[in-house]
């Protein structure tokens, strides 16, 4: 393990001349929710571990060789320790925030290195928490401890095992810890497919965007103009594409109803002062279908012409615009015109509302 890491650090202080490599490599669908528990910290066999990179990682805009190391180093041991590519994607957005992926030799109070772990908190020593690599096992080793981590938030499942001073800084760094994983991930060679492990696609091709209670229906007698259904997630919950297709829109529309000009989606909306779905996404599928998802967080992590695959990461559940609360806003609509999401997601395999 250790020579490995050596290696991959080694390689990493070449030149990086390798063109980007594409983002669509770290999502897939169709993997089962695994129950988390200690036992899921258990080594891998030797044959399921990274070979070592044929040659430098590929350039990321805007991250150097040694970042770009440090994530080597986060992946290598995540996948060293049988940890799903989500749990990956969890402790790079907290290097991220802790330490802008840099080994650092301090920090606040006693903090040391690349997660910011402190040896009178009982991380480790001083020397140990040095390596980066001794960081990241122990990063990992808490993270599977904590029940149910894979359905969290990243922000949550980050903040569990951190006990940050700032525990919604790190959901900031989702977008760009999915986009180093990806290039990184598929530099090592290492498969990254089941970056959201709770999305089980059907045979039909279809997931939840969101496991969440349906809390408002479709077209309801007290709603006659609800063209889609609210889904009860927290902030900050991911939100995933509902099947395969192309990125059609990404906007934001919050209108103050009071003087028609823009609310904006900065902040959250109002039930009665805001109009328009906030930030939303809509996706085009084969056969004339379209999926919408509103009220998000912040920005979407996709762009209009992004082709996506079920269970990918979009987005972040949120309150923008015509809201009263976190939610997901989620709506199918066939040949342009908006069909019950609740019949039609039951009847290609996916049915809403499951825990």
């Amino acid at each position: 393990m250790r020579k490995l890491i050596s290696l991959i650090v080694a390689i990493l202080a070449a030149i990086i001349a390798i063109p980007l490599l594409g983002g669509a490599a770290i999502f897939g669908g169709g993997t089962t929710c695994i129950p988390t528990t200690a036992a899921s910290a258990t080594t891998a066999p030797a044959s399921s571990r990274p070979a070592a990179p044929g040659g430098p990682i590929p350039p990321v805009e805007g991250w150097d060789a040694e970042q770009l190391g440090n994530v080597a180093i986060i992946l290598t041991v995540g996948n060293s320790k049988a940890v799903p590519p989500w749990g990956w994607v969890v402790a790079t957005a907290t290097a991220m925030q802790e330490s802008t992926l840099r080994n650092l030799s301090g920090g606040a109070d006693d903090s040391i290195g690349l997660f910011q772990q402190r040896p009178s908190q009982g991380w480790g020593t001083p020397q140990q928490l040095r390596d980066p690599a001794y960081q990241a096992g122990k990063f990992f080793d808490k993270l599977v401890t904590i029940e149910g981590w894979q359905q969290m938030p990243l922000t949550e499942a980050a903040q569990k095992v951190q006990r940050s001073a700032y525990p919604d800084a790190y959901a900031k760094h989702t977008a760009e810890a999915i986009r180093l994983v990806s290039h990184v991930g598929a530099a090592l060679g290492l498969s990254t497919v089941g970056i959201n492990p709770c999305s089980e696609v059907s045979a039909q091709g279809w997931t939840q965007p969101v496991r969440a209670l349906v809390v408002s229906g479709f077209r309801t007698s007290e709603r006659p103009g609800h063209d889609g259904v609210d889904l009860g997630a927290r902030r900050h919950t991911t939100i995933v594409a509902a099947a395969s297709g192309t990125v059609q829109r990404v906007r934001c529309n919050a209108i103050d109803s009071r003087t028609g000009g823009e609310w904006g989606c900065g902040r959250d909306g109002d039930p009665d002062l805001t109009k328009g779905c906030g930030w939303y996404v809509d996706i085009g599928h084969p056969g004339g279908i379209t999926t919408r998802y509103c009220h998000m967080h912040t920005e979407p992590y996709v762009k209009v012409g992004d082709p996506v695959i079920a269970g990918q990461p979009i987005g972040e559940v949120g309150s923008t615009g015509h809201s009263s609360g976190p939610h997901l806003h989620y709506e199918v609509h066939v040949n342009g015109g908006p069909v019950d999401p609740e019949g039609w997601m039951r009847a290609h395999g996916a049915a809403l509302g499951q825990p």
